[in-house]
C-alpha cells in the first residue's frame, strides 16, 4: 500500500466533510419545509374555527 501525503489526506478530509454537510443541510432543510406546512395547517385551521 502506497504512503498517502498529508495534503492527500486533508482534501479526501474536507471532501467528505463537505459532502457530510450537504447531506445533513438537504435533510434538515426538507424536514423543516414539511414540519413547517404541518405548522401552517394547525394554525390556519385553528383560524378558520375561531372565525366561525
Amino acid at each position: 500500500m502506497p504512503q498517502m501525503a498529508p495534503i492527500n489526506w486533508l482534501i479526501l478530509f474536507l471532501f467528505f466533510l463537505f459532502s457530510f454537510y450537504l447531506m445533513m443541510n438537504l435533510l434538515f432543510f426538507n424536514f423543516n419545509k414539511k414540519f413547517k406546512l404541518n405548522l401552517n395547517m394547525i394554525k390556519i385551521n385553528k383560524n378558520y374555527n375561531k372565525s366561525i
